[in-house]
């Protein structure tokens, strides 16, 4: 197992948000993480990449076996665990040819996913919702991760940047055995990405896990999250 996350209670503000969450992602698995806004999608991409923010009271993260429940955001990094932020930070002065040459461990085409025009810019200055995504994405490819957590990122994208999106996620990290964690509310990027495991959270719990995607969506769009307590998916 690449990823274990047992149990964990997280809070933050005062407030529980993640009520004792369990997931598990092997090596290559592409899963999915619907849920509503302040469901607690966000808390946990931030809580397994090591955010001091978000400390686990309860619960542990395992990563190729070894408990990282405690360690730094850099460690957990050079490990292997990258998060592709929903907001990612302006760099000023920062021109993002420069970035790219600093972190690469790898060479990455831009042309190949929209990037090149950004190449002379500074990071995220100026960017659009869609550069700032492409931006992100460029530079985990640049890594050598074992896990990327894409948090919201298909959020303001058209459908053709989507799914040029989806594709180089498929055959930049998918196919060359990276196991991806996607997070989103929106099913458009999932029908692309075709996961193996969807997950849905509400209220801070994991409560459903499904291996047909089409079926979560289906119900979702029925139901809605508010009433996904109920889900026959939860009955079989």
């Amino acid at each position: 197992m690449l990823l274990r996350v047992k149990k964990i209670k997280v809070r933050a503000e005062g407030k529980e948000i993640l009520k004792g969450v369990d997931l598990e992602i092997k090596k290559g698995e592409v899963q999915v993480l619907l849920g509503p806004n302040g469901s607690g999608k966000s808390v946990l991409a931030q809580t397994i990449s090591g955010n001091p923010e978000y400390k686990v009271k309860e619960g542990k993260i395992l990563f190729l076996g070894k408990d990282i429940t405690r360690l730094t955001p850099e460690k957990r990094s050079k490990m292997g665990i990258a998060l592709v932020w929903q907001t990612p930070p302006l760099l000023r002065g920062v021109k993002f040819a420069d970035l790219l040459k600093k972190i690469s461990k790898k060479e990455i085409e831009a042309e190949k996913i929209g990037a090149a025009v950004l190449l002379k810019r500074e990071v995220n200055v100026g960017f659009s919702g869609g550069e700032k995504k492409v931006s992100e994405l460029m530079q985990i490819l640049s890594l050598n991760p074992k896990l990327v957590i894409f948090d919201e990122i298909d959020s303001g994208l058209d459908i053709k940047r989507l799914q040029r999106i989806a594709k180089v996620i498929k055959e930049e990290l998918v196919e060359k055995g990276v196991s991806v964690l996607l997070i989103t509310h929106w099913g458009q990027i999932v029908k692309f990405l075709k996961p193996d495991w969807t997950n849905v959270i509400v209220n801070g719990k994991i409560i459903c896990k499904e291996r047909d995607y089409k079926k979560v969506l289906r119900t979702i769009k029925r139901y809605g999250y508010e009433k996904c307590k109920k889900c026959p998916l939860l009955t079989g």
